[in-house]
């Protein structure tokens, strides 16, 4: 079965359809530099043209990322508390659904 939602894909071909805040937050912990330095959620509606990205940065720290052109929305952030990304995603990603 697909996503219903969205879709979070990682650097190294690991996707989970309609991943929850649990499994956001591990997909960020298993981010790292060697071939696995990212994370992007994109819709499960492919017309839809938001997105959302967390980065591993070199210096330390994630770079986040989010689009939402239907809205005027982007803002891109350097966070270091892996908790606090993934609940922001999952708030993030909930409002997609409503709009």
């Amino acid at each position: 079965m697909g996503a219903d939602y969205y879709i979070a894909d990682s650097e190294n071909g690991d996707q989970v359809d309609d991943p929850s805040e649990d499994s956001l937050f591990m997909r960020l912990r298993d981010l790292d530099h060697d071939g696995n330095s990212f994370v992007t959620i994109t819709p499960a509606d492919l017309g839809a043209p938001w997105y959302a990205s967390v980065s591993v940065l070199e210096e330390g720290g994630y770079e986040v990322e989010y689009s939402d052109p239907r809205h005027g929305e982007h803002a891109l952030s350097v966070n270091t508390d892996l908790g606090e990304i993934a609940r922001d995603l999952t708030i993030w990603l909930a409002r997609r659904n409503t709009s």
